[in-house]
């Protein structure tokens, strides 16, 4: 039983990797190729946006498929696309259409609308196998997350002049990741949990949101994403705009990234530990030390130590998010209630990730990042609240 749970993570935590692999490399690269075929600068970042946008636009489809044919099918559907999409960003770059790329970036946009769901399918293994063990395979599997800080970087180093033109090279190469994210698909065995027969009938999405510990999930996970998600995408740029080379903006990327799933070794023994509430609260301490390091100085030091305590808050943050949110649903629930999520992160993402660029080059990266400080401090209002809520439960019962 527990080799079976050993696999399924590992092929979880395995495609994980192969996704955030893409992911990584779209990060690195989509600005900079934006800024390249934009005539604006301030549209740099539409191509990011348009792999946002994707994402948000399928999620609650994606979940419905998922439902319907099983998570195994929707990682397949959104492997194809991510490989079709990637071809159709090669063809964009070779033919100089700043349209045509976010196109493409929009229909890769799928594969992570699917792909966003893999935390959820190890919460759905170890409901199975071992529920106490659910906290842990969502954070080890998120931990797939370190190989795309350390090859997406380094490919789009090397790739980004392998054709004649710049970054082309680099997108035909996500064709191969996403191909053994389709092979390793084939081999999943996901099982619906023993106990979800006995969970009743599904009720209504309103009716589940309305449930203090959803709602806290759903806008700390939003909001983590959203925060991390603006400084991340603009700081390539401004690391070009600060004359830093695009070795170095690489770099720092990569060190963000693992960052955000080293910590995944060890996340879900500190939320077994010491609770979700304050492993969130000390993501939002983090992030508000990464502002603060970054508005000290624009030095490559600034840079890495900046992203990589926002890459360590983001994942307290979005780890202890999702572990809450599987608290607020029952099984037959879960996968209109995880697509909603997913739904709220990207659309929040847009807004991040097309503002990333106009408020960089407009106001500067000290104030980009200042603009960040409300929507963290409004997290820790949410979780300081619910923590009050939570406290004040039982003697509540009681009366």
């Amino acid at each position: 039983m527990f080799a079976t749970l050993r696999f399924q993570i590992g092929l979880l935590t395995l495609m994980q990797a192969l996704l955030l692999t893409n992911n990584v490399t779209l990060i690195a690269v989509n600005g900079l190729a934006g800024l390249q075929l934009a005539d604006n600068k301030l549209f740099a970042t539409f191509p990011v946006t348009g792999y946002v946008l994707g994402g948000a636009v399928w999620a609650m489809p994606a979940a419905a498929f998922m439902r319907r044919f099983g998570r195994r099918a929707g990682y397949t559907v959104g492997s194809l696309a991510a490989m079709g999409g990637a071809v159709l960003a090669w063809h964009a770059m070779t033919i100089g259409s700043l349209a045509l790329l976010c196109a493409a970036t929009f229909v890769c946009g799928l594969y992570n609308a699917f792909g966003a769901s893999l935390r959820f399918a190890a919460a759905d293994v170890a409901d199975t196998w071992r529920p106490d063990f659910r906290a842990r395979a969502i954070s080890l599997v998120l931990t797939g997350g370190i190989a795309g800080g350390v090859i997406g970087p380094e490919v789009s180093k090397w790739s980004r002049e392998w054709l004649p033109a710049q970054f082309a090279g680099t997108y035909l190469t996500l064709v191969g990741f996403a191909l053994a994210s389709l092979l390793l698909a084939q081999l999943l065995r996901l099982q619906a949990p023993r106990h979800a027969a006995a969970t009743g009938p599904a009720r209504p999405l309103a009716e589940i949101l309305r449930q203090p510990a959803c709602w806290v999930a759903i806008l700390c996970a939003a909001l983590a994403y959203g925060v991390m998600n603006l400084l991340m995408v603009a700081t390539p740029l401004a690391m070009e705009v600060c004359s830093h080379p695009y070795s170095a903006a690489a770099l720092v990327i990569g060190w963000h990234v693992i960052g955000m799933f080293a910590p995944g070794f060890f996340t879900g023994s500190l939320i077994g530990r010491f609770g979700v509430l304050p492993v969130i609260v000390a993501g939002c301490l983090l992030m508000l030390g990464c502002v603060a390091i970054a508005l000290s100085g624009v030095e490559l030091m600034h840079f890495v130590s900046a992203l990589i305590l926002l890459g360590i808050g983001w994942n307290f943050m979005y780890t202890g998010a999702s572990t809450l949110l599987t608290s607020a649903y029952r099984p037959s629930e879960k996968n209109k209630v995880q697509g909603f999520m997913d739904l709220c992160v990207f659309t929040v993402m847009i807004t991040s990730s097309a503002s990333s660029g106009a408020l960089l080059f407009v106001n500067g990266w000290s104030i980009l990042n200042l603009l960040s400080l409300p929507f963290v401090l409004a997290v820790l209002g949410a979780v300081a609240w619910l923590a009050r809520r939570n406290s004040r439960a039982p003697g509540a019962a009681a009366a």
